[in-house]
């Protein structure tokens, strides 16, 4: 397996960059190889700007379009390219970051903006010309790990914390990001309590990473519902016979014994940790 390892925060001796060098040490000790981007360390940009696409552009198209023509012209940005070069090598991306305001720092979130381009990452479609995102995309075929530090206790980013459950506050990127992609997301891995005084669970968290990334071969990804799976009436809300009289982010999570179904090939790629293991 080859693995991209995605780190953003300003300091070098912060718990994040910390982590970083655990991640990418464990995943070297199982046999995979590695490639980094410390994006403070490559002083990236994270803001789009037109000059990303070149002058294969007309003045009145959306930043969408713009970005597709570049993309498909070969005229991108030649840090944007390099970047999309190593995401298109790699199996698993591995993001380490700590949560600022509830979500990823802007350094990170820069990064998807610019380097998720359509026609790389979204803007497909199938042989039937239907749009191939939600379980399928430009990115198929990889799973992706975010490994976030944060300063307030686990238990309050449990399902009746205060801060919210911890999957419900990064679903715009499980979902809306990754997922919509193609890529399997697994479930987030929260270092926690860091900010309160006394905080002396170093070691113990490292084990806890290197242990986690040990076997992220056999561990199944969220199995969110493929826009394939039927369970989408074409208004893209689910079926009023799935999961009926249910609301919220979790009735998109497709779960065994309920009427939604998982998409041919999709529900085997759960469990299928061949890719991974190779």
């Amino acid at each position: 397996m080859h693995a991209l390892v995605v780190t953003a925060h300003p300091s070098s001796r912060s718990l994040t960059a910390e982590l970083a060098r655990v991640a990418r040490a464990a995943l070297e000790a199982c046999g995979h190889s590695v490639e980094v981007s410390d994006l403070y360390a490559m002083d990236w940009d994270p803001a789009v700007r037109l000059a990303d696409y070149g002058d294969v552009v007309r003045e009145s198209e959306t930043v969408s379009v713009r970005s597709r023509h570049a993309f498909d012209a070969g005229a991108l940005a030649p840090d944007v390219v390099a970047e999309q070069d190593k995401v298109r090598r790699a199996d698993l991306l591995v993001l380490l970051f700590p949560m600022w305001w509830h979500g990823m720092p802007a350094m990170l979130k820069g990064w998807f903006d610019r380097v998720f381009v359509n026609g790389f990452a979204f803007g497909l479609q199938d042989d039937a010309g239907l749009p191939r995102k939600y379980g399928d995309g430009g990115l198929v075929g990889r799973r992706v790990l975010a490994v976030v530090t944060a300063g307030d206790r686990g238990e309050s980013f449990e399902p009746r914390g205060l801060n919210g459950e911890l999957e419900e506050l990064f679903f715009p990127f499980l979902h809306g990001t990754a997922w919509y992609t193609g890529m399997e997301p697994l479930r987030p891995h929260l270092v926690a309590g860091v900010d309160r005084p006394g905080w002396d669970a170093f070691d113990e968290e490292v084990e806890r990473l290197r242990e986690r990334i040990a076997g992220l071969g056999a561990e199944a990804p969220i199995r969110y519902r493929a826009l394939a799976d039927g369970d989408y009436g074409r208004d893209r809300k689910l079926r009023v016979d799935v999961v009926p009289g249910e609301r919220g982010l979790r009735i998109h999570e497709c779960h065994d014994g309920e009427p939604g179904r998982a998409a041919p090939g999709l529900a085997g790629r759960c469990v299928d940790d061949h890719r991974l293991a190779s």
